[in-house]
């Protein structure tokens, strides 16, 4: 069956256009023309992907995603002319999972679509997480470091479990706090900070010399294989 992508995009022009492409790539398309439109069809409808303009009338694109990630986790690929790092970086932090500048490649954006269906699908299916010499089994809820079993606490073992299913990826402090807390969690986000130095004390061979879970600074951690 056809994966179904709600375009959320005020400008008919580049609405069209967009539909055009993912419909001559396969996908089913729905459109809304403005962000209160697009909020119902994204709930009613739960398509597979949406594309969100962050301009947007009745209720703007950054309102849109705030709304959406409360009631859902379907992909987000945030579609503006705000190109900033503090505005790619906003819309991580919201829970976007990934970002184009217009102008844009239609061919791109349907390329990148792609990738994060993949990824989302991979994420659904994995068991068994893999990275250098760190396993994480899902279903048994254990960790091993080198074949050798390591107790985490439960924050810990969601935090590194989020980390390498975006094995290479910058996640923000607030994607992390996201990933890990309750959605009624009221902390700041320095707060994990302080459970990725309790997760290296257990995964890293040498928590002074870092290898797996990394810093990005200025945006948050990263894990490398």
């Amino acid at each position: 069956m056809a994966k179904t992508i709600l375009v959320i995009e005020d400008e008919e022009r580049i609405a069209h256009w967009v539909c055009t492409y993912f419909g001559q790539a396969g996908f089913r398309t729905l459109h809304a023309h403005d962000g209160r439109q697009g909020l119902d069809l994204a709930l009613s409808q739960q398509p597979d992907l949406v594309i969100l303009d962050l301009m947007l009338p009745e209720m703007d694109g950054v309102t849109v995603c705030r709304a959406l990630r409360r009631e859902s986790d379907v992909p987000i690929i945030m579609l503006t002319a705000r190109g900033q790092e503090r505005d790619r970086l906003q819309g991580f932090e919201l829970g976007a999972d990934d970002y184009v500048v217009k102008p844009f490649s239609p061919s791109e954006l349907v390329a990148r679509a792609r990738a994060v269906l993949r990824r989302v699908g991979d994420d659904q299916q994995v068991e068994v997480l893999r990275g250098g010499d760190i396993e994480l089994d899902m279903a048994a809820h254990t960790c091993t470091v080198s074949g050798k079993e390591v107790k985490l606490s439960r924050i810990q073992f969601d935090l590194l479990r989020t980390l390498m299913l975006h094995a290479g990826q910058a996640l923000s402090r607030q994607q992390l706090l996201d990933a890990v807390f309750d959605e009624d969690y009221d902390g700041f986000d320095r707060t994990i900070d302080v459970h990725i130095r309790r997760l290296r004390q257990r995964v890293e061979h040498d928590p002074a010399d870092v290898r797996h879970v990394t810093t990005v600074f200025g945006v948050g951690y990263r894990f490398v294989a």
